[in-house]
This record gives structure tokens, sequence and C-alpha cells, in this order.
């Protein structure tokens, strides 16, 4: 049950995020204000009431399917989920909530789009970091296999 668990909630927390970015930034390049701040209501509700519990349920199951198991992967995913986990907590957390404030009160100002900005390169880096996770587990799974690399000499 913990490796299903950390399975669906693996998948489910970057796909929130990937959502939430390419949302953004068709709304910004093709919608209106009022479009933005509707974007931003439904990113803060119901869209933190998901994302948060699936990148807790990721990291905990992790840490309990992880317990058994060692190697070089393991101690990758490891290093990585605490700066995921602080990105998200102290930077997109807040960053939607106050974005979401600002949208519904109209003020499309140059702070507005300075903490969008943040927000971006904030979830790029945690869909990035997210990224090689999934990518790790599945090679500790044997879904993904690694090829070694080769090496041509130059005749």
């Amino acid at each position: 049950m913990p490796k299903r668990a950390h399975l669906i909630a693996g998948i489910l927390a970057p796909l929130c995020i990937a959502i939430f970015f390419v949302s953004t930034i068709a709304v910004e390049l093709f919608g209106s204000n009022e479009a933005v701040a509707h974007l931003k209501s439904l990113i803060v509700t119901p869209g933190l009431w998901i994302l948060v519990p699936a990148m807790m349920a990721a990291g905990g199951s992790g840490m309990f399917v992880a317990q058994s198991r060692g190697g070089r992967l393991v101690g990758a995913k490891k290093k990585r989920m605490p700066f995921i986990a602080a990105n998200g907590l102290l930077v997109l957390v807040p960053c939607a909530i106050v974005l979401n404030r600002w949208a519904t009160a109209g003020s499309f100002d140059a702070a507005f789009y300075v903490v969008q900005g943040v927000e971006l390169l904030a979830g790029s880096i945690n869909l990035t970091l997210m990224g090689l996770n999934v990518r790790d587990g599945m090679r500790m799974a044997g879904r993904l296999k690694v090829e070694p690399l080769t090496i041509q000499k130059a005749q």
C-alpha cells in the first residue's frame, strides 16, 4: 500500500504544479485580468488543497518505502526532498495566496508580476526536481532502464 500511495502522490504533485504553471502562462498571455483572477483563485482553492497533501503524501510514503532501501538513487531523492518541500511551503504557497489576493483586488502592478515571476521560477525548479525524483523512482522500480554511455574513439 505505501508503494501505491507513493506512486499516486508522486504523479499527482508534479502534475498539479505543471497544470498551475502552464495555465498561468496561458492565461497571462491570452486571458483577461478577470481570467487571471479566476485562475489564481482556483490555484488556491482547490489547487493547494490537492497539491500540499499530495506533496506530503509523496514525501512521507517515500521515506517509508526508502527505509528498506539504500543506494545512490535513494540518496539523490532524499537530498532533493527537503528543497522541494521548503520551496513549496515557503515560496510557492505564499506566492499563490498573495497573487490570489492581489488579483482578486485587481492589483496587477509591477509587484504582482515580480511575485508571479518568483512563483514561476520556483515552480519550474520544483517541477524539475520532482521530475528527477520520478525518473529515479522509475529506475529503482525497473520501469526505466539506464543505458551505459559508450565512448566512440575518433578514427
